[in-house]
């Protein structure tokens, strides 16, 4: 008999939305939005009165899910924040010749053993690259945001702003597996404190110019670059993560933008543009750095 694909990705996409998950179509054995950005936008369908994002067009209704999955072999992407999810992407070191280097699930039990709690028994799913995926539901009333090391290194989180591939999908590096079928987690309020604790900055503050609202202007600016990213083809993804990071950079020198909340938002961005988590994350650190050590005084700029 032969195997449908097909029928095997649309079962993983009904699974997630049963639980009230909304999903999104990937790529075929990829972890790319199978879906149009604001720059390609039709204007037409779901977008008819405007653009609407991947987590306004992300659903839980069997029809839309059948009519879609039945058209391709999409991998299938959760809306992290709309299922009010938070996810710990538990990663593993890319350098082979660090053997002894810890991976992001040891790190993350030397957090919980330090927060003094036990690793928590919730829905897991193992990656491709022998990492895991962790579900916990966010806390009533909080929107949280992606982060990219902020806990530590190799461990990121997916909440509002971010989707996580569903088991059943299928990369060239292999399946998503699920390792623990429990029922998800509340996430502990040690981990919820962790991920809203300030963070300090990478160098001095600049002393601020005469009051006027600079924060609106560059968080427009950050989604506006985040945006281009995401949407660049495949030949030129890398140089505009560089260029579109290094334009936002200063706004981080001057105190606009949190730094943490800058890496997340282009590793978001990045990553649905099809490039490696790690590349993403080597590109945007090297790229702030930069940034941030050249930047003008802001009554200069």
């Amino acid at each position: 008999m032969t195997h449908d694909p097909r029928s095997t990705l649309l079962r993983a996409a009904l699974d997630p939305a049963a639980r009230g998950w909304p999903v999104i179509p990937l790529r075929p054995g990829s972890k790319v939005p199978a879906l149009h950005g604001e720059r390609h936008c039709p204007g037409t369908g779901d977008c008819a009165d405007g653009h609407r994002t991947f987590e306004q067009r992300a659903t839980t209704n069997p029809d839309r899910i059948q009519a879609a999955w039945t058209r391709a072999p999409f991998n299938v992407g959760i809306a992290t924040g709309p299922a009010g999810l938070v996810v710990v992407d538990l990663d593993v070191p890319k350098d082979k010749s660090s053997s002894d280097a810890p991976g992001g699930a040891a790190t993350f039990q030397a957090l919980c053993e330090r927060a003094g709690q036990t690793v928590p028994t919730t829905y897991r799913v193992r990656t491709p690259s022998g990492g895991e995926h962790l579900y916990f539901t966010a806390p009533p009333g909080v929107r949280l945001a992606n982060t990219a090391g902020t806990l530590a290194p190799l461990i990121d989180t997916r909440a509002w702003g971010g989707q996580v591939v569903a088991p059943g999908s299928t990369t060239p590096q292999g399946p998503y597996t699920v390792l623990d079928g429990s029922p998800v987690a509340d996430l502990p309020a040690w981990l919820h404190t962790a991920l809203t604790a300030p963070q300090k900055p990478a160098t001095a503050p600049i002393p601020p110019a005469p009051a006027r609202d600079t924060s609106r202007y560059a968080a427009v600016a950050l989604e506006r670059e985040v945006a281009a990213v995401a949407s660049t083809p495949e030949g030129g993804r890398q140089a505009q993560l560089l260029r579109a990071v290094r334009a936002v950079g200063r706004f981080v020198a001057w105190g606009d933008l949190d730094r943490a909340t800058v890496e997340a938002a282009f590793t978001c961005g990045g990553e649905s543009a099809g490039l490696p988590p790690a590349e993403c994350r080597a590109t945007i650190r090297k790229a702030l750095d930069y940034s941030i050590r050249t930047a003008w005084p802001r009554e200069t700029a």
